[in-house]
């Protein structure tokens, strides 16, 4: 077996999108661009069977794309590409300023969520030890003589049927509320000559 690179490969580009574009139409235009700047990352990055599902383009890149819709794409792009092993991740070199508060917003949600990953995990420790200590306690009420088992199996029984019988008997008083045959509603009738 081969084993994979282990090194990065990174690069910045000033991609054209402009010529890509301009030959599609309108409706298409935002959509070609996308896959313009797959194209020329995957001949530039040295990507040898060219598959574009290898080039994975950031959420912020694709943001900056399609800021101004499907019909008015950006006429070029700067981006750096940091190739591992087979795929290429391609972000923004630089940031717009909007952009930029959008990213502060991001990392700020998922620092949130790892601190609430974490507080999760410590909840989740700390109910595996209470488990631990009740089967302990449950070990410790093996010990009771089988007498006291038994009466406490045979109140439980006892009180099971009684519950059972109550329910049978509320079925039983719904069902006779039920039975008056008087319609809801009165039957039309034809008039008589």
């Amino acid at each position: 077996m081969a084993e994979a690179k282990s090194h990065k490969l990174e690069r910045e580009y000033v991609i054209p999108l402009r010529q890509k574009w301009k030959r599609v139409p309108r409706y298409k235009k935002t959509n070609r661009a996308v896959k313009a700047i797959k194209e020329f990352l995957v001949q530039h990055m040295k990507i040898r069977d060219r598959d574009l599902d290898k080039i994975k383009i950031d959420k912020l890149l694709n943001e900056f794309v399609w800021e101004r819709g499907i019909k008015h794409p950006p006429a070029k792009v700067k981006v750096k590409a940091v190739k591992e092993g087979d795929e290429v991740i391609v972000h923004l070199s630089e940031l717009p300023e909007n952009l930029k508060f959008k990213k502060a917003r991001f990392d700020a949600r998922n620092k949130k969520a790892v601190e609430i990953a974490e507080k999760k995990k410590s909840t989740m420790e700390k109910l595996k030890e209470a488990r631990e200590g009740k089967e302990e306690e449950n070990k410790a009420e093996e010990g009771k003589t089988e007498e006291t088992k038994e009466k406490e199996e045979k109140k439980a029984a006892s009180l099971e049927a009684s519950q059972a019988l109550e329910k049978e008997a509320a079925k039983m008083s719904k069902k006779e509320t039920k039975k008056d045959n008087q319609p809801k509603h009165q039957r039309r009738m034809a008039l008589q000559k």
